[in-house]
């Protein structure tokens, strides 16, 4: 059967507490794949993930919606490959704290997820239950501080809190220049270059050298960041240790490794409603987050004799296994979703 390369697919969900912006993220995400090619605002009621009348109704998530879209990956993720096209299956989980069981559900068949963090209030009540539900079925997750436009919005606030309240590996990818109205772009730590956005668009931008006034803040980020990756691979320490200097690739290559593995969570930043910092978490997904050859093999119970277990191996010719995660009620009658782990439907 003709398909998408599975090491080049990438299926995860969006996750936050309610007003985050983790619809607004998705709704960019459609745009800049180009999926859709009209912005969907959520308080304008015409949200693409947001389906439901009441959805629309209310400008919040109540029930997880799913979709597929393709994005060319940085090419140093399949080295050696001309065609970097990423597969991406994506699930826009709800956020109210009243709908938590739609996001566990959802949980259980990803791969990895985008946490998206208010860039006010950084780490909210919400925001702790969905992350202790992603470590409840070790689910690796990169973290998108958004609203960093607003008025109050304080990056490093943000980054304090997710240290403070829910892991202490979070690595600072991206730093913000300037804040609040004054937002213009990020730095990339590992390349030490700006990204400067000229439009409101997100489609002008300019890549250009680190502001003098950013460079002793960026030395002492990317430091940090060399430093807890480097303990994900014992060569690299070794090389760094012995004074070398490491390569972007091999400094990526190995926070790809700690977040495949959760023990890393990569921090990148922007505004989404703004289209501001969308690209970059586009290409991290396709750098940090795994393909289903990345993540343990999923386990099912035989359709015969549910005592016994059988591995279910991402595979064509395997048995097939599969795991339904939601049903939809429409005009049309019932609609199953489900993940499929092994074989073919």
């Amino acid at each position: 059967m003709s398909r998408h390369p599975i090491h080049k697919t990438r299926n995860f969900g969006i996750i936050a507490h309610i007003d985050a912006g983790k619809t607004t993220t998705s709704e960019r995400i459609l745009l800049y794949t180009g999926l859709t090619h009209k912005i969907g605002e959520v308080h304008e009621g015409e949200a693409t993930m947001d389906w439901m009348a009441q959805e629309r109704e209310r400008g919040i998530t109540i029930t997880s919606a799913a979709t597929t879209t393709f994005w060319k990956a940085p090419s140093w993720v399949y080295e050696g490959e001309k065609d970097t096209l990423t597969k991406f299956n994506i699930i826009d989980t709800p956020g109210h704290v009243d709908f938590t069981v739609e996001v566990e559900r959802s949980l259980r068949v990803l791969d990895g997820a985008v946490t998206v963090f208010d860039g006010v209030a950084g780490v909210e009540s919400q925001s702790e239950t969905v992350w202790r539900q992603a470590e409840k079925y070790g689910v690796p997750r990169i973290c998108f501080i958004n609203k960093l436009d607003r008025t109050g919005a304080d990056f490093f606030f943000d980054v304090k809190s997710i240290k403070d309240r829910l892991t202490d590996n979070g690595v600072v990818m991206q730093l913000p220049i300037g804040a609040e109205d004054n937002l213009q772009g990020m730095v990339d730590l590992l390349t030490r270059t700006a990204i400067i956005y000229k439009d409101d668009q997100g489609k002008d931008i300019e890549h250009t050298d680190v502001p003098d006034d950013m460079k002793e803040i960026v030395e002492e980020y990317r430091n940090k960041l060399i430093e807890k990756a480097v303990e994900m691979d014992d060569e690299l320490m070794e090389k760094y240790l012995e004074g070398d200097e490491l390569t972007v690739e091999q400094i990526k290559g190995a926070v790809r490794k700690g977040t495949v593995q959760s023990k890393l969570h990569p921090i990148y930043c922007g505004t989404a409603l703004k289209n501001k910092g969308v690209q970059p978490l586009l290409d991290a997904i396709c750098e940090f987050l795994p393909s289903p050859l990345d993540v343990p093999v999923t386990k099912g119970t035989d359709v015969k004799d549910e005592s016994i277990e059988i591995a279910a191996p991402p595979e064509d010719n395997k048995p097939l296994a599969s795991l339904a995660f939601k049903i939809a009620s429409d005009q049309f009658g019932s609609l199953t979703f489900f993940r499929v782990y092994s074989g073919v439907v």
